[in-house]
């Protein structure tokens, strides 16, 4: 518990400003020359596909101006001049071609939409793998939602990239302007003013979805934000339940599903306006083709199979130029994901100069910090002048009050923080120098709030060493004193735990953890006050079997019961970040300082506790420490 609000305390203003800077980030503008970069690059990889896409698109589409432009043949020529002979030429050649049609939109679905999932699911992995391999202080500055809603939601947006989108773009330039042409060859002055109009409605469009587009960004926004905090209050069911929070997270949820609501009816509103402004548009252009080209069927300059055929083929024109606009909306949508993706992409990864780095070459060395400083924020250090040496096999132990940088210190070993002065050294080489894979390989962690995956206990223990045997996993287990509860599961070691383990008792939990860390067979290990959560029998035994596992190990404890420590070989006392008191139990308690200062405070709760059980523990714990 005190790690924890040890590590809150530390990161509490450098959370604030990567909020308020996340925030920022939320109101810039796309960048539109690096997101189609990025469109390029995926369209390339896949343009095998696009290409074949492109031609059935292309084949489906001319095969659909075949009817159309039978309609003037049909009344011209048959009907009108009674050339029955063309009747049969004309009727096969309009089922070729609706067999065309069909034919090739079933293999453009085959080919370009399993690409474009292909591609989709592709994108979801690079994007979780790099997300994963971004540094722990991102991810203290991210919500879990928001880098969901990256790999899920925007890596979906390229559908319209490498799926029929771009391809129904291109085609539908393509047979809108061999309508036009043709169009213009049956009258030329019908055409230029249907022009007209249709040029009035894309200038709507165009100015509808510049406003459209923002509030499109935003949705992405509010539903991470919102499922997100979703995410949190279903996690922490019970915490919400004991606290009678349920009606608090319920107006939470109603305030952010409230904003997706009205962002939602925004786009409605203005997509149905889009609607209405299309209808009369539309209209105007039927009425437009009606007076006029009625007039030029009376006039002898149109026939009546000209006329009926110039309709069919406005609306081959019309068609394209209305789900251009939609494509472009979608275009600019996935755009506008794959300048959110591109941002995690640009973001540095922790381990981006590992090629430049060297192997741990003894991993059983010491472990020695010379100088280190450190600070979340400039100009407030969390460590000061931090030096030591942790003799390899040996176990060094970490007590202080809270905010003192234990917590720090114990990221900079995990390799998860750099200290910004100073330097940490194994066995002789830089930390700043090793290739992290091959530094955390040799690492074991055993922490107070252990993250239990929604798998089985065997998945769980073998979840540090993958690959290994069943044996394996079952002495790891019964070093750390789980056979006991496991035997008591009908499914035994394929019982499942449920999400962050909350089948299992916190001790339950814990062994589980230890018996993972067993198993890792570590050369450093970490133990955040890994017997916190057992009882006086188990905790007993856990000890013994953590004596033996430390055996051999360089081990660092962040100790909360001084009771725990009594058997290490170094104790670091720490104040506001500084190394105040080192030595033995022995020597620290002859020493008669900060140490013994914090032993006695604490004795004394612990003895209080025992004889006034009812007593608030929060009370006791005011004069103290730890």
């Amino acid at each position: 518990m005190t790690s924890r609000i040890t590590a809150a305390k530390e990161k509490r203003s450098a959370k604030a400003e990567a909020k308020q800077d996340a925030k920022s980030a939320g109101k810039k503008k796309v960048n539109y020359k690096a997101a189609w970069a990025e469109a390029r690059k995926l369209m390339w990889q896949h343009r095998g596909s696009l290409a074949i896409g492109l031609s059935l698109m292309l084949v489906n589409r001319l095969a659909g101006l075949v009817l159309p432009g039978s309609a003037k043949w049909i009344i011209d020529e048959v009907l009108t001049k009674g050339r029955l002979e063309l009747l049969t030429p004309i009727a096969i050649a309009g089922g070729v071609a609706t067999v065309l049609q069909a034919s090739s939109s079933f293999a453009l679905s085959q080919v370009i939409s399993v690409a474009a999932q292909r591609a989709i699911t592709d994108l979801r992995r690079a994007v979780q793998a790099r997300v994963l391999r971004l540094p722990v202080s991102f991810f203290d500055s991210t919500q879990s939602g928001v880098l969901i809603n990256r790999v899920m939601n925007d890596a979906e947006g390229i559908r319209n990239l490498i799926g029929t989108g771009i391809i129904q773009l291109v085609c539908g330039v393509l047979t809108a302007s061999i309508a036009l042409g043709y169009l213009f060859y049956l009258n030329w002055f019908l055409t230029a003013c249907t022009l007209g109009f249709l040029a009035v409605f894309a200038v709507v469009m165009a100015v509808a979805f510049q406003r459209l587009r923002p509030i499109f960004r935003e949705r992405s926004k509010i539903q991470a934000e919102v499922s997100g905090r979703l995410g949190q209050a279903m996690g922490g069911a019970r915490v919400v339940k004991v606290y009678t929070a349920e009606k608090r997270e319920e107006i939470v949820f109603t305030q952010g599903a409230h904003r997706l609501f009205r962002n939602i009816a925004s786009t409605i509103t203005g997509t149905s306006a889009i609607a209405a402004v299309s209808t009369v548009i539309i209209g105007a252009v039927g009425v437009l083709i009606l007076t006029v080209g009625g007039r030029a069927v009376a006039a002898g300059t149109m026939t009546l199979g000209d006329l009926i055929s110039y309709i069919f083929f406005v609306g081959l024109v019309s068609f394209p130029v209305v789900q251009m606009a939609s494509i472009g909306t979608q275009l600019t949508e996935a755009f506008a994901g794959l300048d959110r993706i591109r941002e995690i992409f640009e973001t540095p990864t922790e381990d981006e100069d590992d090629a430049q780095r060297q192997l741990l070459a003894r991993p059983d060395g010491d472990v020695v910090f010379d100088d280190v400083w450190f600070e979340y924020r400039e100009g407030i250090p969390v460590l000061k002048d931090v030096s030591f040496t942790a003799k390899a096999g040996t176990t060094t132990a970490l007590v202080g009050s809270s905010g003192s940088g234990k917590s720090t210190l114990i990221s900079i070993i995990l390799a998860f923080n750099r200290p910004m002065k100073g330097r940490v050294t194994i066995g002789g080489q830089d930390l700043a120098t090793l290739k992290l894979r091959d530094y955390r390989s040799t690492l074991g962690v055993v922490l107070q709030d252990n993250f239990l995956f929604d798998g089985t206990i065997a998945d769980n223990i073998a979840f540090s060493k993958p690959g290994s045997t069943k044996q394996q996993v079952r002495e790891a287990a019964r070093i750390a004193n789980c056979e006991e509860f496991i035997a008591g599961f009908p499914d035994g070691y394929d019982t499942i735990v449920g999400e962050r383990g909350v089948k299992l008792s916190g001790g339950q939990r814990q062994r589980v953890a230890i018996a993972r860390a067993i198993l890792a067979d570590p050369q450093v290990l970490i133990l955040d006050e890994a017997t916190s959560s057992l009882d006086s029998e188990s905790e007993r035994q856990i000890r013994d079997a953590l004596r033996a596992l430390r055996s051999g190990r360089t081990t660092f404890v962040i100790a909360h019961r001084l009771s725990t420590i009594r058997s290490a070989d170094q104790i670091l006392v720490l104040e506001k970040g500084e190394i105040v008191e080192r030595g033995s139990h022995r020597e620290l308690m002859a020493l008669r300082g900060r140490y013994k200062e914090l032993h006695d405070t604490q004795h004394e709760i612990e003895k209080d506790l025992f004889i006034n059980p009812g007593e608030d523990f929060t009370e006791a714990a005011k004069g103290g420490a730890l």
